[in-house]
Formats: C-alpha cells, structure tokens, sequence
C-alpha cells in the first residue's frame, strides 16, 4: 500500500512532537507500505524549512518516494478544488494530493480528515 504523508504529519514529526516520531516509525515498519508525499506536501515542507532544519528536513523526506504531478492530476485536482472548496476548505495542495491518490492509489494519512472528503479517496487520521 502507498502511504501518502501530509505535510502536518510531517512538520510535526520535523518540530519533534513524539506522537508524529511514532506514527511514522510504525508505519515505516510495515512491510506491505511504501511511504510517499505529494509533490506540493514536499514543497510545504522544503519552501518553509528554515537553513539550521536543511539537514534534519532532508534526511526525513529521503525515506519517502515523492509523487509526480502530470496534467492528469492536475485536470483532477481542479475538479476536486472547485467542488470541495467552498465547504471544506480544501486547497489547491490537498486537491493535488487527493487527485494523486485518486490516480495511483494508497491512502492519505494526515491530521484534518475535513480537507479530504471526496469519494474514492481513501483518508486516516494520522493520530
């Protein structure tokens, strides 16, 4: 299974909140999981980190594959963006994220489920 990672996930894990240390631990030990980030959760992450976190931060996203995104996803996620939006507050990045799963499949692990309502996606409370 592909375990796509949010950026909330992740920033805490890299600010070193214990509960985001072990989620990750755990689900890296799981042998039937491949762990991924989107492309604009791994933007998040590296476009905000600061020079002393270059280090820390790159270590970390080295033990994800990182998801391209193609025109496909991108047809998709502006779909997901205009539909989702107004009521949920999905943005532009959590469109992309949910198109890529909707495309390769796997499950979005992250902190507000709210963002991720559309149907076929598959969303867990990271915890």
């Amino acid at each position: 299974m592909r375990a796509y990672v949010d950026s909330d996930v992740l920033i805490w894990h890299l600010r070193g909140n214990r509960t985001a240390k072990g989620f990750l631990r755990r689900l890296a030990r799981r042998e039937d999981t491949e762990l991924w980030v989107g492309a604009m959760q791994r933007a998040e992450v590296v476009f905000f980190m600061r020079p002393e976190e270059a280090d820390r931060t790159c270590l970390l996203l080295s033990q994800f594959k990182t998801a391209p995104v193609d025109e496909e996803i991108v047809d998709i996620a502006g779909t997901l963006y205009r539909k989702w939006n107004p009521s949920h507050g999905t943005d532009i990045n959590d469109a992309l994220l949910a198109a890529t799963v909707l495309k390769t499949g796997g499950n979005i692990f992250c902190l507000n489920r709210k963002h991720y309502p559309m149907p076929g996606v598959a969303v867990q409370r990271a915890w």
